[in-house]
């Protein structure tokens, strides 16, 4: 079999596989089963008389072979699809740009861009998706996505070790901050001192593998109670205002915080500072690209700028 037969569905197949990071979750994404993937998959390597996946205990990355192939798959798979809203009566999109967000990051930051965006730059189509730290460098790294912000935490270790490095740029690095009820004792002051986090309930993330326990203070010298978990970081800050519990906050989402809800420094111990990323392939961007970096940085610099109120009475 020539590569020049390989058909479209084995090339979306391929850019699922490497963007989700696993078969499995690849076959769920496209509603197939994972043994009809490991068919298009395998009919592809051989078309390409190379490996392209590394199959490795913890998922798939794609091989140099891979990483070709997966540029070029990219570029034929938008102008297929570009082709299609054109045939459909659909205007072209001349500038689109493919943006990946951690979830905060929804909350303010990615609103105020686009906002902004829609108002200087009307020609731009922006294309984003939520995601993890890990599913976010997969697409960047598969070219589905051209931009990513991702969250960082200390000591600030690059988010993958593939080569090349991403290019990454702090848009901001501030201070981790606590959610708590109003009615809370811990509310009456302008800070928490970490002493005074002993024995409280917790509200956080559900954890998987390694995956740091989100919304519990760090470095607690005790086993945390977790009262209530959530996902999502605005029902986590509802189930503070109904005086569920407290969590951790971050300056992207101190501005959504709700009524009834204060957010405080915590001071004692080690600083908790986070970072926002923006990341992308270190290939030049396109003009397109810039422009929304630049859109992304002003948003962050405006929403966690000195001053922006940290909690609603």
């Amino acid at each position: 079999m020539d590569f020049t037969d390989v058909s479209l569905t084995a090339l979306r197949v391929f850019r699922a596989v490497a963007e989700q990071g696993t078969f499995t979750a690849a076959a769920a994404s496209l509603g197939y089963t994972q043994s009809a993937v490991s068919r298009q998959i395998a009919a592809i390597e051989r078309a390409a008389g190379a490996e392209l996946l590394e199959r490795r205990r913890d998922g798939v990355r794609l091989t140099p072979a891979g990483r070709l192939v997966m540029r070029r798959a990219t570029v034929v798979l938008d102008e297929i699809d570009a082709t299609a809203r054109e045939l459909s009566g659909l205007p072209t999109e001349a500038a689109t740009v493919r943006l990946g967000w951690f979830p905060s990051a929804g909350a303010v930051l990615l609103p105020r861009a686009l906002t902004a965006l829609r108002r200087t730059d009307p020609d731009l189509h922006i294309v984003s998706r939520e995601g993890g730290t890990p599913a976010l460098v997969r697409a960047l790294r598969a070219g589905s996505l051209d931009l990513a912000l991702l969250a960082s935490v200390p000591p600030f270790r690059p988010p993958d070790t593939e080569s090349p490095p991403l290019v990454l740029r702090t848009l901001t690095e501030r201070p981790l901050y606590l959610a708590v009820p109003t009615t809370h004792p811990l509310a009456r002051a302008d800070y928490i001192d970490v002493a005074d986090l002993r024995g409280q309930r917790w509200i956080a993330s559900p954890s998987s593998g390694e995956d740091r326990l989100m919304g519990v203070w760090p470095g607690l010298d005790e086993r945390p109670e977790i009262a209530h978990t959530a996902r999502d970081w605005l029902a986590k800050l509802q189930l503070v205002a109904a005086g569920c519990g407290l969590t951790t906050v971050t300056a992207s989402l101190a501005p959504a915080v709700p009524p009834g809800v204060r957010v405080l420094p915590v001071r004692g111990g080690p600083q908790e500072q986070r970072r926002l990323l923006l990341a992308r392939l270190p290939h030049p961007p396109t003009e397109a690209v810039t422009r929304v970096g630049a859109a992304l940085r002003v948003a962050a610099l405006d929403a966690y700028a000195p001053g922006t109120a940290l909690s609603q009475e």
